[in-house]
């Protein structure tokens, strides 16, 4: 097995326990939605970013599977195919996109992406992607009215841009260790 291949699976394998050990942590309750504030979009923006489109929808992809199948990896031990149709059904879908576009636009733009472009690229592929999809579900899916769905959601924009500009400064540190590691 070639050298490239041995680190595209190794970085595939860290990307999706990195997603699982977010989940680890408790989501935080918003007495008015059922859906929780929860860490895991960090993990899923972080993919697009470090492994690309391909093999951040693998990685994610992969995940959702494990999910799927019941392991409880989702924030708060959730896990199972009620997973996918509850409240977070929308943002849960709407991850196996977000690393196609993020790593699909990053991937077009990496010779010139500056810190606030990828964050910019971030936000509005990562958070305004997942959360647009959050609100379409709640809307649908679950009755709220989409003007409810949309004043619903902004609670949870402080802390995904926070999740955005953490991911932007992790994977930017990461590229370039690995750069010196590998070259």
């Amino acid at each position: 097995m070639k050298t490239n291949s041995i680190r595209s699976i190794t970085m595939t394998a860290i990307m999706i326990t990195l997603i699982i050990v977010l989940g680890l942590f408790p989501g935080i309750p918003v007495g008015f939605l059922p859906v929780p504030i929860i860490l895991q979009n960090f993990g899923i923006m972080l993919a697009g970013e470090l492994l690309g489109p391909k093999r951040g929808i693998l990685a994610v992809a992969l995940f959702l599977v494990l999910v799927a199948l019941g392991f409880p990896f989702l924030s708060g031990g959730n896990g199972g195919l009620a997973s996918f149709v509850g409240p977070t059904g929308g943002a849960i879908l709407s991850w196996l996109v977000t690393p196609l576009m993020i790593g699909s636009v990053l991937k077009l733009t990496w010779w010139r992406a500056r810190w606030w472009r990828e964050w910019l690229v971030l936000f509005l592929f990562g958070v305004l992607w997942i959360n647009l999809c959050e609100i379409i579900w709640l809307a649908t899916i679950f009755h709220f009215g989409f003007s409810k769905a949309l004043i619903a959601e902004m609670v949870f924009l402080p802390g995904d841009v926070i999740k955005a500009s953490l991911s932007v400064m992790v994977a930017r540190r990461l590229r370039k260790i690995l750069s010196h590691q590998f070259n």
